[in-house]
């Protein structure tokens, strides 16, 4: 074993995007390796549970653990880490927010089994057979680890010390984070998002912002935005407004929105909310002088309907650690 500080990464639920930012500090990559034992990578080590329980507590100096909690192998291994971990961190969207698949959060586990398994045009699934925890087969019982009635967000589940936003974080943050941890510069108060800004992405967006005034929304493919004016003045729903600055800004720069995945800015507890709020200051509804409530209400409702998915604009990255988590369950 290396005499160096150990550093381990962990992949939960996820897409495996965040593995790859961290490859992505390029050359940097080497520096990282000269100061860490790089020891535990599922994807990329073949280091087994039972080295990362031998070690002793607080053996690991710092684990980037990228993943929302979906299963109890995941809250195991989150547990197990925070255990082993000097510093845990949130890394990406998916452990800090819930992401992508906290969508999951708007269904059951069981409509989610038969969509995926059962209603589905591709599946050839005759005697409706969904996963289960245990399987009885001749050779023995077969396990795998169960699935939870909701998607988490890690610190939903263990303590967590800070927190590094995006799906996933851009390289030129990871980088100034493990810089600041080598240097020894002392860190912000546990709790706190790091490689991040404390404002919106509009504040680090070159578009020209005028009068927002939207008199309806549209669809990213359906028009092709004038270059250098703001997206959201342009009716494309762009998140800027309700996101956390820190990224520089990539997406509106090539023409796309920002679709919100460093999460809600310094002081905002709900990034939809914070959207939708925005949103209600800015839409154009026209002279109300001589219209009836009703017909203001209609005006309201058919921008609305403009927005094509709410939950999945909106909360698209932030639903398990909203304040509404997800569907209400009855």
């Amino acid at each position: 074993m290396s005499d160096k500080p150990k550093l381990a990464m962990y992949w939960a639920a996820s897409c495996g995007g965040c593995e790859i930012a961290l490859v992505n500090i390029h050359e940097k990559i080497l520096d990282l390796d000269a100061a860490f034992d790089f020891m535990f990578c599922p994807c990329l080590l073949d280091t087994k549970k039972s080295a990362i329980e031998a070690l002793p507590d607080k053996g690991i100096a710092i684990t980037l653990f990228n993943g929302a909690i979906r299963t109890t192998e995941n809250e195991e291994m989150a547990h197990l880490l925070r255990k082993k971990s000097r510093v845990l961190i949130a890394f990406g969207s998916c452990a800090s927010e819930g992401c992508i698949p906290g969508l999951d959060n708007l269904s059951s586990r069981h409509e989610l089994l038969r969509t995926v398994y059962l209603d589905n045009a591709t599946i050839d699934n005759p005697q409706e057979i969904v996963p289960s925890p245990s399987n009885a087969v001749p050779e023995g019982t077969l396990t795998l680890p169960a699935m939870g009635d909701r998607v988490r967000t890690l610190s939903q589940v263990t303590e967590v010390d800070y927190y590094i936003p995006g799906c996933p974080p851009e390289s030129h943050q990871i980088w100034a984070v493990v810089e600041a941890v080598l240097s020894g510069a002392p860190l912000p108060p546990p709790g706190s998002v790091i490689g991040a800004g404390r404002l919106s992405v509009c504040d680090e967006c070159a578009r020209v912002k005028e009068d927002k005034r939207i008199e309806r929304f549209h669809r990213n493919w359906e028009i092709t935005p004038v270059a250098e004016r703001c997206l959201l003045e342009q009716g494309l729903l762009c998140m800027g407004i309700a996101t956390r600055d820190g990224c520089g800004a990539p997406c509106p720069q090539a023409n796309m929105p920002c679709s919100g995945c460093y999460g809600p800015p310094e002081g905002t507890s709900d990034q939809g909310a914070r959207m939708v709020a925005a949103l209600g200051s800015i839409l154009a509804i026209g002279d109300c002088k001589g219209k009836s409530e009703a017909e203001i209400a209609a005006r309201v409702e058919a921008l609305l309907d403009s927005v094509p998915d709410y939950a999945g604009s909106f909360y698209k990255y932030s639903l398990p650690g909203s304040i509404i988590g997800g569907r209400v369950s009855r």
